[in-house]
């Protein structure tokens, strides 16, 4: 397996187009995408969202816990096909974001479990956002490498996994999430340290960590501000100290 920890080298654009400009009135902004701390977790998936950008022809795709679809938009906006699903289908929360934008078209809802899922050498892209810290909470660690075996197994050869995930971050972090999250006390959010080992399955893995003081915002006001401020400092933030992890990895 060949690890790569890169810069982000589009860091201020999203389909040639600087990250805060509207695109038009009728096309999802990252805001849609996104709905938390969005200024650092959309630097984050611009991490690897330019491959799939220049993608062709379309490929075909599987946003995990999806919720409400955010991943899924995208990549069907990108042209793709997406089977958007969570472990009961999202279809009747999902669809409320998905037709605004005249998308649903190019997405399909499933019922999946990330523990089992029924595809086998079948999907281009499989891609998520904060689920794994959940799948393996406190008491069910296995099921976190549990998950990432059955996302190999459901890809074709050559195809990627790309996703965005919390990390444990540093003390200040951890502190915070027991004291005023509620479910800081059971998520099983990922050490920087275990990323290599996790994805070893994988041929080729890239990865990047985001963010530090967008967690401690309480809006998204603050939030957007406190990201600002992030992408200008963190570069004196150890890697292991910042929130977000953002990776790219190839079966």
């Amino acid at each position: 397996m060949q690890l790569i920890s890169l810069k982000d080298k589009n860091a201020n654009s999203f389909l040639g187009y600087p990250y805060f400009y509207i695109m038009s009135s009728n096309s999802p902004s990252w805001h849609d995408f996104i709905s938390w701390d969005v200024v650092n977790w959309s630097r984050a998936m611009r991490f690897w969202s330019p491959q799939l950008e220049q993608k062709k022809p379309t490929l075909t795709c599987l946003e995990l816990g999806g919720n409400a679809g955010g991943l899924s938009l995208y990549l069907a906006h990108l042209g793709h096909h997406v089977v958007c699903s969570d472990i009961q289908s999202p279809e009747e929360k999902a669809q409320v974001l998905h037709s605004k934008f005249e998308l649903s078209g190019q997405i399909t809802y499933r019922a999946v479990d990330a523990t089992n899922i029924p595809f086998e050498a079948e999907l281009d892209v499989v891609t998520f956002k904060s689920i794994l810290g959940g799948i393996g909470r406190v008491g069910q660690e296995h099921l976190t490498s549990e998950t990432i075996k059955q996302i190999h197994k459901s890809l074709k050869p050559g195809g990627q996994l790309v996703f965005t995930e919390n990390l444990q971050s540093s003390l200040i972090h951890r502190f915070m999430r027991k004291r005023f999250v509620r479910w800081g006390s059971y998520w099983n959010y990922l050490r920087y340290e275990e990323i290599e080992t996790l994805l070893s399955v994988f041929s080729t893995v890239e990865y990047k960590t985001y963010g530090f003081f967008g967690a401690f915002g309480r809006n998204e006001q603050q939030r957007n501000v406190l990201g600002k401020i992030d992408a200008l400092i963190e570069v004196f933030i150890p890697k292991s100290w910042r929130y977000i992890i953002s990776v790219r990895a190839t079966k």
